[in-house]
Order: structure tokens, then sequence, then C-alpha cells
């Protein structure tokens, strides 16, 4: 009765392993993809920067012809 009452224990703690290991690398896959995300959100956010400075700049160019032709 003792080995099979130690054997459901170990059972038990086993499986309390394998759900936290399961758990883990569920959290680890879950961070690569934020991971991805991000650096998607980060490149896009400079693309967006440099074509605002790229329309500034062809803002400011007409603008000083329009000032010229005054």
């Amino acid at each position: 009765m003792a080995l099979s009452l130690e054997g459901v224990i170990l059972a038990v703690i086993v499986a309390t392993l394998a759900a936290i290991v399961y758990s883990l690398r569920f959290l680890v896959l879950m961070e690569r993809r934020l991971l991805k995300i991000d650096y998607n959100i980060e490149r896009i956010a400079l693309k967006i920067a440099s074509e605002e400075q790229q329309i500034e700049r062809e803002e400011k160019s007409i603008m000083k012809r329009l000032s010229r032709k005054r």
C-alpha cells in the first residue's frame, strides 16, 4: 500500500513539473512572438518617420518656390 501511495505522489510531482515546463515553453514562445511584433512596429515607425521628414522637406521646397513667385 505504501508503494502505491508513493507512486501516486511521484506521478503527481512529475505531472506538476511537466506542466511547469510546458508553461515555461509557452511563455518563451509568446515572448519571441511579442519581440517580433515589437521589432516590426519599430521598423514601421522608423519608415513613417523617414517618410514624414521627406514630406516636410518637399513642403519646404514648395513653400520656397511659392514665395519666390510672389
